[in-house]
């Protein structure tokens, strides 16, 4: 029989098990040199945060895009924009009728109940809705929370200017499409028709004697 004090195993050795408290000694080093560095915290709210372009601060309203198509609010999962209109007829020159158009009269927001998914902005067809990067708009009541449209409209000053088009990216639908139109020929005008010309009659032929 062979001892287990003989039996050889390469994968547990004891030099490859290394020294009892390595990990301790890697872990208080890393703590140590932490310690050392300067802190980069910001002194909020005396230095402003630098906030990514693209973050969700509020959302802001552009009153005059909006037609009332009720897209946002049927899409929120949190049902948290109230939206009302009515209806009026404006008198269009040369038509047989006048034209009636939705007016807007209430657009709210419950930022108490919004999750900032963003939902409301992507199906917006029109760009009436829009991220704005303020987020200091917190409330000491729940019910102030709660923005009307024409608060919705004051974040519009805040809302930066959107990005510079990638050009390496695909062109947008409107140069597109003006770029087929420019490269499409005009058609020829058509050249008026030549008037017909009747051929002048001939003399009649003379009658054969005895017919």
């Amino acid at each position: 029989m062979t001892d287990r004090s003989e039996r050889s195993d390469p994968g547990t050795a004891d030099g490859d098990r290394g020294l009892p408290g390595a990990g301790l000694v890697k872990g208080l080093a890393v703590t140590l040199k932490t310690m050392t560095r300067r802190s980069t915290t910001q002194q909020y709210p005396d230095v402003a945060p630098e906030l990514p372009p693209r973050s969700r601060g509020v959302i802001a309203l552009s009153e005059e895009n909006c037609t009332v198509c009720m897209l946002c609010a049927r899409e929120c999962p949190d049902w948290c924009i109230y939206i009302d209109s009515h209806k009026e007829e404006v008198a269009v020159p040369g038509a047989a009728r006048p034209r009636q158009r939705n007016v807007l009269d209430k657009f709210d927001i419950d930022f108490s109940l919004c999750m900032y998914c963003g939902i409301c902005i992507e199906v917006c067809p029109f760009d009436a809705l829009y991220w704005s990067p303020e987020f200091e708009y917190a409330e000491y009541d729940i019910k102030d929370l709660l923005h009307d449209k024409d608060h919705l409209g004051q974040w519009m000053g805040t809302v930066p200017p959107p990005p510079a088009h990638d050009p390496n990216g695909e062109p947008a639908k409107e140069e597109t499409s003006a770029a087929r139109k420019a490269a499409v020929p005009a058609a020829p005008a058509a050249r008026p028709a030549a008037p017909a010309v009747r051929p002048e009659p001939g003399p009649r032929p003379e009658p054969e004697a005895g017919s």
